[in-house]
């Protein structure tokens, strides 16, 4: 007996630290430098050091919170557009990821077992090449001469992406909200079609079978079964891919141009052109709290589904 309740013993401290193990590492990781990136944000600047927010001096204790640069972002309408500008392109991208990626991540979950790896493969090759250098070739793709350009004047696209006042005039791509969705929808496909293809492998096809037997068309069954079944890899998807665009600098700063202003490019300026810390850390509290919204509703989406089993 008490060589067992030792064993249950040991069992519990290697529970304990198994789920203690990822709570230090997001409060080692995360919480730890948004709550100093919050300090700097009410902190007074001079010049390279910070003013300490509590203070006590001749029996007087003195707490200094400068909530000014929180006002001053709330009224200039230059943070407020980029803001709404990230968000905006941030749901495009996702979007446009999903309506590429769904039919991508169907099409392998049905294949043949021995060409899903395959073609998961070819999900992940981008991965193999550096970021910046893939982001890059889009410039010479999508600029003069570039065949992607060539290919969209030759087919008569750039008139309806004038239309729809993607681009400023015709054949002018790069630069322009255009280049930068592209851009953007290209990064970011992987990070959509992997939840998907991993959800959807898992479905039972015995369900389409039973709605074919009842006469459920193919498109009704695809609607009332693959979709629904479908929806958490879905919401994962579209997580994976709408919080990070939210702050994308790197893509926006080659591909896009002045009217795709995005707050990852104001978060730079503020640091390194103004070096107003105390500003641009003001300007990522709003910005992660603006991405914890959608986190925090993934969340719930997900208790609620276990809820519900």
């Amino acid at each position: 007996m008490k060589a067992l309740r030792r064993f249950t013993a040991w069992l519990a401290r290697g529970r304990t630290a198994v789920i203690a193990l990822p709570y230090a590492w997001l409060l080692l990781f995360f919480a730890l430098p948004f709550l100093i990136v919050l300090k700097i944000s009410v902190s007074e600047m001079e010049t390279v050091h910070f003013k300490d927010l509590i203070s006590y001096a001749d029996g007087v204790l003195r707490i200094a919170i400068k909530t000014s640069n929180y006002l001053f972002i709330t009224q200039d309408d230059l943070y407020v557009l980029a803001y709404l500008a990230s968000l905006k392109y941030a749901a495009i991208t996702t979007l446009g990821c999903l309506l590429i990626g769904y039919p991508f991540a169907y099409f392998m979950a049905r294949a043949r077992l021995t060409l899903q790896p395959a073609l998961l493969m070819l999900v992940m090759l981008p991965f193999w090449t550096s970021f910046l250098l893939r982001v890059y070739a889009w410039k010479g793709l999508l600029g003069e001469h570039g065949w992607v350009a060539n290919a969209i004047e030759a087919l008569g696209l750039d008139r309806l992406l004038l239309a729809a006042g993607l681009i400023p005039a015709l054949g002018n791509l790069l630069h322009t909200p255009f280049s930068l969705v592209v851009g953007m929808v290209y990064t970011y496909l992987p990070f959509m079609i992997l939840p998907l293809y991993a959800n959807l492998s898992k479905m039972d096809l015995r369900l389409l079978e039973a709605a074919s037997d009842l006469g459920a068309t193919p498109w009704t069954a695809f609607w009332r079964i693959t979709v629904p079944l479908s929806k958490a890899g879905i919401i994962a998807g579209s997580m994976l891919v709408f919080i990070p665009c939210v702050g994308e600098f790197v893509i926006p700063e080659l591909l896009g141009g002045p009217q795709t202003l995005m707050i990852g490019r104001v978060l730079w300026d503020e640091f390194f052109s103004n070096n107003d810390w105390p500003m641009a850390s003001s300007v990522a509290v709003v910005m992660v709290l603006l991405i914890l919204v959608p986190l925090a509703l993934f969340s719930k989406y997900q208790a609620e589904s276990r809820e519900g089993v």
